[in-house]
């Protein structure tokens, strides 16, 4: 595996759908975990278990809108926001419409290309084989808020199981755990449509 990071981009581009839970602690403590669903061409449908148990949304790429239901699916209000909605942003500014992995995988490639990138190292994460990566940005160069990625790809799908991402001072700023990941999920029929 010559380019780990450019053939995990290719592979991203393959697959036509993807879940997995993400659990993640930002560098000031606090945690979230979501069930996070996504088909191409850009479906996403988030179901929140910590903060905000219950709440659900949904971004369609076809409109460019958000359905969220603070309360759960199916609980009076359900909500039709614009991606960019402040309510849809978390600490870091993600959004909905730029969650995916592939974009992701895109930022470390970019950071990479102004920066450096460790030797391929062999590593472990959740019990499976990994390739550890480093991803440095050049000083005051990174890509938003990051400046160095630390991620372990499952060696034999090349997906990530786990970031850490890192300011420029070298503080943490997100850890997010990706070990349950399932690739090429068929989803039922109105699952981004409910």
């Amino acid at each position: 595996m010559a380019d780990p990071l450019t053939d995990a981009e290719a592979r991203f581009g393959a697959l036509q759908s993807y879940q997995v839970t993400l659990r993640s602690t930002h560098g000031v403590g606090v945690q979230e975990v979501i069930r996070y669903f996504y088909r191409k061409p850009g479906w996403v449908r988030m179901e929140f278990e910590q903060p905000h148990r219950g709440a659900m949304l949904v971004y369609a790429p076809d409109t460019r809108r958000v359905r969220l239901w603070p309360f759960g699916l199916g609980h009076w209000p359900a909500l039709d926001l614009a991606p960019d909605h402040p309510l849809l942003h978390n600490p870091h500014g993600h959004r909905v419409d730029r969650s995916d992995v592939g974009v992701l995988l895109g930022n470390m490639l970019a950071l990479r290309q102004r920066g450096s990138m460790s030797p391929p190292d062999t590593a472990e994460w959740a019990g499976r084989p990994a390739t550890a990566l480093d991803i440095t940005g050049p000083p005051g160069g990174g890509a938003g808020a990051v400046q160095r990625y630390r991620v372990w790809l499952a060696r034999d799908t090349l997906f990530p199981l786990r970031v850490d991402s890192f300011a420029a001072n070298a503080g943490l700023l997100e850890s997010v755990d990706m070990g349950d990941a399932q690739i090429d999920v068929r989803f039922p029929e109105r699952f981004f449509t409910p």
